[in-house]
């Protein structure tokens, strides 16, 4: 790592920890504990995104934009919008570019716009980062409101168990839309613990209030539709349980949050996607709610039962099984159910609401997963508390802290195989370290690569072409005209999941592995759990034809 590369990420990690200690106590010991925790978190995200640094093709819109936006500039021009990854591919429907432009203004300070050019993979890393620092300061800040309902104790323990759980530890740097509006819900939940932990009444209370539907209402117009069901779970309840104002809280945060939102991505996308809709507003997340739910296009993707979310997703986000024997302990403590009562509802509403949907995922429901967390940290805080009292506390308090660690154990090992799915990434960093040394200063130009559909899926991103004067085809060709000779003669290097359909003199140069499975037993057939792999993509070179071979061309 270059010095360079070093002040980077040293200016990550201390703007990480300062946010996290910014609301902390001012003794030295509660100090202290904020940096740990701190670091802990920040530590554990930076380790998932090292250890797979690569992105599925979920995280490409955003990150082929935020590429665009660093490599080229503002597309102030038609020519210099032609550049841009989603001009050649659209997709089906538009996303925002407000998150792109978002993580692209922010690292830029850390000298992106230069480093894309001369070290693009390191720069993914860095916009992928700064995205993690964002989620891992929200996640703080909702620390600080478990501090104040329910003791600093809930509160290290909101750390270590969101600290063990996989699925918001890996994405939290990863630019699908949801975790780009996953740092404005948590926001929101923080305000909301406070209020529903205080006097509700108060005018503190209301502000509260405000900021959170305000935040909600922004994170469903710009990120994801389905923040509305939980924006209108969280009104209801507000409504019902805690008498908020219609009038003073409740229409007047909207009318902001929709405003706001709404002249945030209409103008911000209407001009990046100005050739494609002629100029027309656009708003990337009606489009696709119109699409997906009112057209039912979603269901294309597969359909699961409405049970889905609550049997199979939520155990696995929380993935601590404590967590589900916490929560309704939580809900039974009188000192603290109604609290946690109210934390919840809103949350369950959503999720159910949600589940009439016939598609599901269980992304769309990440929002929910910290105050779920939320609500079992305060559990464990109670009994931590009092594992000196009795016996039985201090078993229950040995087991927490044996699933906590269980947790964490699991949560590396599905890290290890989750790294795995990546082979796309792999092979054409491998392919770069292949191609002779020649051709990579550029004395063989138009170097011509086939990317095939896997290795797309898997990996590649603009940052990922190391070569500006390679051409990386990323086109999906008619099957047709995959079957005519001619066509691979165009190409130098190809990055394939089937090899025997490559037409011509093509020598395989590397396979690349993958992911296939967990198996019992070894190839002897003794007892040996083990993560079984096999080679999931191929690098290709075309064997040169004598009149290459007499020019000296160097591939």
């Amino acid at each position: 790592m270059s010095l360079s590369q070093h002040a980077t990420w040293r200016a990550i990690e201390i703007g990480a920890f300062r946010g996290t200690i910014s609301r902390g106590g001012g003794s030295t010991m509660g100090m202290s504990t904020d940096i740990a925790l701190g670091a802990l978190l920040t530590s554990v995200m930076l380790l998932h995104l090292f250890v797979s640094p690569y992105t599925k093709v979920e995280e490409s819109f955003n990150v082929q934009a935020t590429h665009d936006i660093l490599r080229y500039g503002l597309p102030w021009s038609n020519t210099t919008l032609n550049h841009y990854d989603h001009v050649d591919f659209p997709g089906s429907v538009p996303r925002t570019f407000v998150g792109a432009l978002l993580l692209s203004g922010l690292t830029m300070p850390l000298g992106a716009a230069r480093l894309v050019i001369s070290d693009p993979p390191f720069v993914q890393l860095l916009v992928r980062s700064v995205l993690g620092v964002l989620n891992v300061w929200s996640i703080s800040n909702i620390r600080l409101s478990v501090n104040t309902a329910f003791g600093k104790t809930a509160g290290v323990w909101f750390i270590l168990l969101t600290a063990s759980q996989f699925h918001i530890m890996y994405y939290a740097s990863r630019t699908l839309p949801n975790m780009l509006a996953l740092p404005l819900t948590n926001l929101a939940l923080g305000n909301l613990v406070l209020v529903k932990s205080v006097n509700a009444k108060s005018a503190r209370g209301a502000k509260r209030r405000r900021l959170a539907l305000y935040l909600l209402t922004i994170a469903g117009i710009v990120f994801r539709s389905e923040i509305a069901i939980l924006l209108a779970a969280e009104t209801a309840w507000m409504l019902l349980r805690q008498r908020a104002s219609l009038r003073k809280e409740v229409i007047p945060a909207g009318l902001a949050g929709i405003a706001i939102g709404l002249a945030t991505t209409v103008s911000v996308d209407t001009f990046f996607w100005r050739n494609d809709y002629s100029g027309n507003p656009v708003w990337p997340e009606w489009i696709g709610f119109y699409y997906n739910t009112v057209l039912g296009k979603s269901s294309e993707w597969g359909t699961s039962p409405f049970h889905f979310y609550f049997l199979n997703a939520l155990p696995r986000l929380l993935l601590n099984p404590m967590s589900l024997v916490l929560i309704p302990y939580t809900l039974s403590l009188k000192a603290v159910q109604h609290i946690g009562f109210d934390i919840l509802a809103p949350q369950i509403l959503f999720i159910a609401a949600y589940s009439l949907l016939p598609h599901k995922e269980w992304r769309f429901i990440i929002y929910s997963i910290p105050a779920f967390t939320v609500v079992a940290s305060a559990g464990a805080g109670w009994i931590w508390t009092r594992r000196m009292k009795s016996t039985l506390y201090s078993l229950v308090a040995l087991t927490l802290v044996g699933s906590t660690i269980a947790s964490f154990l699991a949560s590396m090992g599905l890290l290890y195989i989750s790294s795995l799915n990546y082979p796309g990434g792999q092979a054409l960093a491998k392919l770069h370290s292949l191609a002779p040394k020649s051709a990579s200063q550029g004395q063989k130009e138009g170097v011509r690569v086939y990317l095939g559909n896997l290795a797309l899926q898997t990996g590649v991103t603009r940052f990922q072409e190391l070569h500006p004067a390679w051409l990386y085809d990323k086109t999906e060709y008619e099957e047709s005209t995959m079957l005519d000779p001619l066509f691979w003669q165009e190409y130098d290097w190809a990055v394939v999941e089937h090899p025997e359909r490559i037409i011509g003199s093509w020598q395989p140069v590397d396979g690349i592995e993958g992911y296939a499975g967990l198996a019992l037993r070894d190839d002897s057939g003794r007892i040996w759990p083990h993560v079984r792999k096999e080679t999931k993509l191929w690098i290709l070179r075309r064997e040169l034809t004598p009149a290459e071979q007499r020019s000296g061309d160097v591939v």
